[in-house]
């Protein structure tokens, strides 16, 4: 019923950049904070960068200064710009909302995308 799909991943040298995309689909009412997480391997999920729908963003530590998020609300669409990578960097990246889904109601859920992966090299 609601998809979300990222884009944008891949393999970059230490020091260049890569730009994220997440894209929300289906019975859409209305969409609330959008966010970016990651998982290393053999480490927890973190949070890289949250938006509201009136555009405060928050940042985790490690990224603050050099990624940035945006979304444009017109496509259901969160952006992840991130500059100067690092290969700590390296993880899958996660969309993740919560939606308002048009249902027999109205309800608040949160989603998740599959993930795209992000490899940072020396």
């Amino acid at each position: 019923q609601v998809q979300l799909v990222e884009s944008g991943g891949g393999l970059v040298q230490a020091g260049g950049s890569l730009r994220l995309s997440c894209a929300a689909s289906g019975r859409i009412f209305s969409i609330n904070t959008m966010g970016w997480y990651r998982q290393a391997p053999g480490k927890q999920r973190e949070l890289v960068a949250r938006i509201t729908s009136g555009g405060t963003t928050t940042y985790g530590d490690s990224v603050e200064g050099r990624f940035t998020i945006s979304r444009d609300n017109a496509k259901n669409t969160v952006y992840l710009q991130m500059d100067s990578l690092k290969p700590e960097d390296t993880g899958v990246y996660f969309c993740n909302a919560d939606i308002g889904v048009l249902s027999f109601a109205v309800r608040v859920s949160d989603y998740w995308g599959q993930g795209t992966q992000v490899t940072v090299s020396s």
